[in-house]
């Protein structure tokens, strides 16, 4: 490496906080060690050699250095000819080393996220602006102290988890991290030199030396009740016991020196989601028994965890009944309980008699794990029965004085009821509109039934047991996959009749419109003005007070139209909606299918939320959460809670009158732009897409049948058995074999071409320093460009035999990137965010590496024309695949 280019890494580095870097030298160091001892000193000098060319590589081409040795710099080729002089054996083994130490220098990363979280929240009563505080004082300030409160009252945030396979680790890895996190997190609290710090040494390497020897490959594909476990996982770890902590934070501030000892203002305002075992579009493994026996794993766990903390804040209600007498309510609770629960009373009354609140909230533990035992004598009938047994001891400690306790812990428990209920989340069934169609024309013509109809009518049976069994809260969404009128969301309710014998037997259920192609999101009011008429519509607009939901989705419509046109043809749909909504007095929430890559509507979430048209939050939100998603913003308790907190706070910011008006001007000012835009994006976009022979050609490019050998998740990745055309494919795919050709092309295709139709360099900075659109959009595609890299862009496309294509993409990419740096008046990509382009710059060599094994993979597979997925180069393809979507992170 050059003096130059070593400093240029040094100057990276030393702009990386010195604790990050601490972390991830002392992780890399040991990694190096658990190397040796598995391989011997020959692999670690193959890794270290490769990763030293990559650099350098990188580098040179960074700073415009010549492409080939012999000018005296390293390039891309030598990197590629190490690669190509491994034998098979090495060649995986190196693809493991660095896909360990991405997942290591994640941890670090996210590690250092939480260190400084933490160092934030302890520095003082500077309130953030992207905090709830901060939106609360902003709402202050704008609306007035009443109008505020009222706002506050009325929030709601909805994430919605799904099970889509974009998560590439296995659950075991995912574990292993988890456990040197841990390590990490240990560290912090040592003195250096000490013998404590020897043991964790010891400790780390041992379980870098565990990840080394795990396999990063499923052997089997996962089973929906096996996704169902997995975010079982985050819900025991972090929300469980977040969820309350956040709403303490909000009450804190609140009520200021008086928190504790005047009843909480905060609301419990999140309600949680799923698709996970719910979600039957297109994947025959989600049936109506595992939507079922999902939703009964999803009521042991947060019964358990309502159980245990009734238990433990029982056990401590150690208050003596003459210096806090109970109220005659819970006197009478007392007695009721002892009428139904005579030998469980007796025996805690004998352990407590004369702490009364104390032996009611353990007779109510008693009760809630009864409830999960499904014992009907003692258990509950539901939630509401819960909270309001709860709040009769809450009530009581009040009137005897004992404000801290009615306010405390108790407080906390009352507010993961009121947002877990008995059911946790609640399970949204997914079905597409042809699915149903086919099913009630069966049913109407009178014959025998097929498995599919018949498994579609049970699964209303399977809705009507879940609300008898977890109150109708556990399960009455049902989303309808491509919507393309009212009559199919008429089916709903004629299957449901169907399957139940008659209407009124049937369960309650909000049939929810889901728009995804372009078309569909520009039909979307009249269908919905149509569905309205419904009379069962209307029956439930009546019952909920006009409220009503409709989802937009991000993925396919980005890959039906191209990302531009379809960014804005939702912000156009969600305009009509909103106005629609408004003009039929109806309350909307509109629900966003969004993913965790750009490709699919991915992107810091709370930026999103704040660039909505106006009147289309007004104070909820509702998204998917989609993939590695779930585990980055909810895998660790602080991360979780800042995530949970930004959200709620783009909620209530979206809807403040600065922000509306912000966006209603600049909409309406850049309209030619937008129309621009859209025009040419698409137009480019069709260029590509609609070209003769271009589905078979993408498969060629990018490892996107070989995606598919990957045990990812249980939903199949394509409609069709072959790739003949996009409409084949799903959005996931899609969207991650781009990302693994390092090419992005459905973060950022269209736009390039779109800027410069508009021309006006003047204009578009004016647009982006103005329209909260198009800067979401600009910096969306700035990070979206910064993890592409032409060298390897030019690689993948070689392996097809269309030059025209190839050609087409390189062109769009280049134009991108030049007219996005225009338009931001920045000399390089990210400029404006350091922080993030320092994290690209040090990461990409190192996924350099991995692109590099993967292209000779799959090389060996085109030449060979193999397709059994246990030889050499698939299983090396396989490892790299895992590998840089680690090194990636947004991959699907």
């Amino acid at each position: 490496m050059s003096t130059s280019e070593d400093q240029t890494r040094r100057d990276i580095r030393d702009e990386v906080d010195e604790d990050l870097r601490s972390d991830v030298r002392r992780l890399g160091a040991l990694l190096g060690r658990v190397l040796t001892e598995a391989g011997g000193d020959d692999l670690l000098r193959d890794v270290e050699a490769l990763r030293a060319l990559t650099i350098a590589a990188y580098e040179s081409n960074a700073q415009g250095g010549a492409a080939d040795a012999s000018a005296g710099t390293v390039s891309i080729e030598d990197a590629e000819r190490l690669v190509d002089s491994f034998t098979p054996e090495r060649a995986e083994q190196v693809a493991r080393a660095f896909t360990c130490y991405f997942h290591l220098s994640n941890l670090a990363e996210e590690h250092h996220r939480v260190r400084v979280l933490r160092a934030r929240d302890g520095a003082g009563d500077t309130v953030v602006t992207d905090s709830l505080p901060g939106a609360i004082e902003q709402l202050v300030a704008e609306v007035g102290t009443e109008e505020a409160a009222e706002r506050l009252r009325g929030l709601r945030f909805h994430p919605v988890l799904t099970a889509h396979p974009t998560e590439a680790r296995r659950r075991a890895v995912a574990s292993g991290i988890r456990r040197i996190s841990e390590l990490l997190e240990h560290r912090d609290q040592l003195r250096q030199g000490t013998l404590t710090t020897a043991e964790n040494d010891r400790r780390l390497l041992e379980e870098i030396d565990v990840l080394w020897r795990t396999s990063p490959l499923r052997t089997t594909r996962p089973t929906p009740l096996d996704e169902v476990r997995t975010a079982m996982s985050i819900f025991d770890q972090t929300l469980f016991e977040v969820v309350p902590k956040v709403y303490r934070m909000l009450d804190d501030w609140l009520l200021g020196n008086a928190a504790g000892a005047r009843p909480a203002e905060a609301p419990a305002f999140l309600r949680l989601g799923s698709w996970i075992a719910a979600d039957r579009d297109g994947n025959p493994f989600v049936t109506a028994a595992v939507t079922r026996q999902a939703a009964a794993i999803a009521s042991e766990h947060i019964l358990l965890g309502l159980e245990h903390a009734a238990t433990r804040i029982g056990r401590t209600l150690t208050l003596d009944e003459v210096d806090t007498p109970p109220s005659r309510a819970l006197d009478g609770l007392w007695e009721t309980q002892r009428s139904f629960a005579v030998e469980i009373a007796s025996q805690i009354g004998t352990r407590a008699p004369n702490e009364p609140h104390r032996r009611v909230l353990l007779v109510i533990a008693e009760r809630i794990a009864a409830t999960r035992r499904r014992d009907a004598d003692l258990g509950y009938r539901g939630p509401e029965e819960l909270l309001a047994d709860l709040r009769v001891i809450q009530d009581s400690l009040r009137d005897a004085g004992a404000l801290r306790s009615a306010n405390g812990e108790l407080q906390n428990l009352i507010w993961q009821v009121e947002t877990f209920g008995f059911h946790l989340a609640e399970l949204e069934v997914r079905q597409h509109s042809k699915v149903h169609r086919e099913a009630v024309a069966e049913v109407r013509a009178g014959g025998k039934l097929s498995e599919m109809t018949l498994e579609v009518l049970d699964v209303y049976r399977t809705i009507a047991f879940l609300q008898r069994r977890y109150g109708v809260r556990a399960s009455r969404r049902y989303i309808v996959s491509f919507t393309q009128s009212s009559a199919d969301l008429a089916t709903v309710y004629a299957l449901a009749e169907a399957a139940m014998g008659s209407p009124e037997a049937s369960p309650v259920l909000d049939a929810v419109p889901l728009f995804e192609t372009f078309d569909d999101l520009a039909a979307s009011t009249t269908i919905l003005a149509e569905m309205i008429e419904l009379p069962e519509v209307q029956a439930r607009l009546d019952a909920t007070g006009r409220r009503l939901e409709v989802m937009l989705g991000y993925s396919d419509s980005s890959k039906d139209v191209g990302p531009v046109s379809a960014t804005l043809a939702l912000y156009s749909a969600q305009q009509r909606i909103t106005q629609w909504a408004a003009d039929n007095d109806i309350v909307l929430t509109l629900f966003h299918g969004r993913g965790g890559a750009l490709g699919r509507g991915g992107g810091p979430a709370n930026e999103a939320v704040l660039a909505q048209p106006p009147g289309s939050v007004d104070g909820r939100f509702k998204l998917t959460e989609q993939g590695e998603v779930i585990f980055a913003q909810y895998g660790d308790k602080t991360i979780a809670a800042r995530h949970i907190e930004q959200m709620a706070a783009a909620t209530l910011l979206a809807s403040t009158p600065s922000n509306e008006q912000a966006n209603q001007s600049a909409t309406e000012d850049f309209s030619d732009v937008a129309a621009t835009m859209d025009a040419r994006s698409r137009e480019r976009f069709y260029e590509l897409i609609k070209s003769d022979g271009f589905a078979p050609w993408f498969a060629q490019v990018t490892p996107l049948e070989e995606v598919g050998l990957l045990a990812l998740g249980s939903r199949p990745a394509r409609r069709g058995l072959s790739i003949e055309s996009l409409e084949d494919l799903r959005a996931i795919p899609w969207v991650f074999a781009w990302t693994q050709a390092r090419i992005n092309l459905t973060g950022w295709f269209g736009l390039g071409s779109a800027l410069a139709a508009v021309g006006d360099i003047g204009v578009l900075q004016d647009a982006y320093s103005r329209w909260p659109l198009f800067t979401a959009m600009i910096n969306n595609v700035e990070m979206s460009l910064a993890k592409t890299d032409l060298r390897l862009a030019k690689r993948y496309l070689a392996l097809g035999d269309r030059s025209d294509l190839a050609d087409l993409v390189l062109e769009e990419m280049e134009l991108t990137r030049d007219w996005v740096k225009r338009t931001t008046g920045h000399d390089a990509l990210l400029e404006a965010r350091p922080v993030l382009r320092r994290a690209v710059r040090l990461r990409s060599p190192y996924v350099d590496a991995l692109s590099l094994l993967q292209l000779r993979a799959l090389r060996d597979i085109r030449a060979s024309g193999s397709a059994d997925p246990l030889d050499e180069p698939h299983q090396l393809l396989l490892l790299a695949v895992n590998g840089v979507a680690a090194g990636l992170q947004n991959t699907g």
